[in-house]
């Protein structure tokens, strides 16, 4: 059974497979009569369907401790997808680059946690595992298009758990 040990989320680990959200002042400016700073990322929601519509959606990811077995990988081949942190103190985020047969890679898998007020935004098409909570139950905005096909969503079983190990005293 393979581990993986999970690292801190940040912009330059997580660059393979697609864009982490979170609030940046230094690039930040001043609206709303002076009362907030807005920042735009640079994420750009990408999908290929043009049936497709967004969907602004709320997840309760149900929380637990690590270590954790993972059995299902999914991808989204008409859209990225996003998920922003709302109320969920940590979740896992866990990413596969696709193998030669288009499964996911599980050697060369990455495991990453994130923290309240950060989010991810999936390249179109990468294999994930389903988000989960690190700890307690708790909430994240979801952000993707769909086209109310099969193609939305593409799950993989795994023949045998993918493990996630202890967080890293870098990762916390």
């Amino acid at each position: 059974m393979q581990t993986l040990f999970p690292k801190r989320l940040t912009p330059s680990a997580f660059s393979p497979f697609g864009d982490v959200l979170s609030f940046d002042p230094d690039r930040s400016r001043l609206v709303n009569d002076g009362r907030a700073l807005r920042f735009d990322t640079d994420t750009r929601f990408d999908h290929a369907s043009p049936d497709g519509r967004p969907v602004l959606a709320v997840y309760r990811a149900s929380g637990g401790p690590l270590p954790m077995r993972l059995s299902t990988f999914e991808r989204h081949p008409l859209s990225s997808q996003t998920f922003v942190a709302l109320s969920v103190e940590r979740f896992l985020i866990v990413v596969a680059p696709e193998d030669q047969t288009g499964l996911p890679d599980l050697d060369r898998a990455e495991a990453f946690v994130g923290h309240r007020s950060e989010g991810v935004n999936y390249a179109r098409n990468l294999w994930h595992a389903p988000i989960a909570a690190i700890g307690p139950d708790g909430d994240l905005l979801m952000f993707m298009w769909e086209s109310r096909s099969p193609e939305d969503c593409v799950f993989h079983h795994l023949q045998e758990p993918l493990v996630v190990g202890s967080i890293q005293s870098s990762a916390e």
